[in-house]
């Protein structure tokens, strides 16, 4: 503070004298340079009486403060973030390779379960084609039997129509009487 009003007095004796009037002397109310000389230092003298530089220095002091009070907040909630970006990061990562391992399970058991289902048609398909097969084998043996007797009709009507021929009607009675004893022994 002294220092300011020790240059308010360099610059008014460091000042011209000619803003002065003539014929007045230089000391004088008169002198404009005086007059604001007078006015600056009845400013600074107000400033100081009131405390103002203190004012302004504690108003300033207190603004530092908070600056650092703000950049040191500034400071903790960056590096919060710094974590908080940290985690989820990590998070992020967990989760890329929770889903890899979902995907790598799901296309094993997509695998399987065609290869599952590959096995099960294959085995439907020997069943379906087993059963085919005992189908044919019993429609053959159903028309050899048919065919069969068939054929036995044919062969007994074919035969009996060749013995009735040659057969006489003693010979006929004879066997036609031999033949009810040979049924009667055979239910009794």
């Amino acid at each position: 503070m002294i220092r300011s009003v020790a240059s308010g007095i360099g610059l008014l004796a460091a000042a011209p004298a000619l803003a002065a009037v003539e014929g007045k002397p230089f000391l004088s109310l008169y002198n404009t340079d005086i007059v604001v000389a007078i006015a600056f230092l009845l400013f600074i003298g107000i400033l100081v009486y009131y405390r103002v530089p203190g004012i302004i220095g504690g108003m300033l002091d207190r603004r530092a403060e908070q600056i650092r009070s703000d950049l040191d907040e500034a400071r903790q909630l960056r590096e919060e973030a710094q974590q908080v970006l940290a985690g989820y990061e990590r998070k992020l990562r967990e989760v890329k390779d929770q889903a890899q391992r979902i995907v790598e399970r799901a296309t094993e058991e997509a695998r399987d379960a065609a290869a599952q289902a590959e096995r099960d048609m294959a085995a439907r398909v020997e069943r379906r084609i087993a059963g085919a097969e005992e189908q044919i084998a019993a429609a053959e043996a159903e028309a050899l039997r048919s065919v069969r007797n068939r054929a036995a009709a044919v062969a007994v009507a074919a035969a009996a129509e060749v013995i009735a021929r040659q057969m006489s009607e003693e010979e006929a009675g004879r066997l036609i009487d031999a033949g009810i004893g040979e049924v009667e022994a055979r239910l009794h």
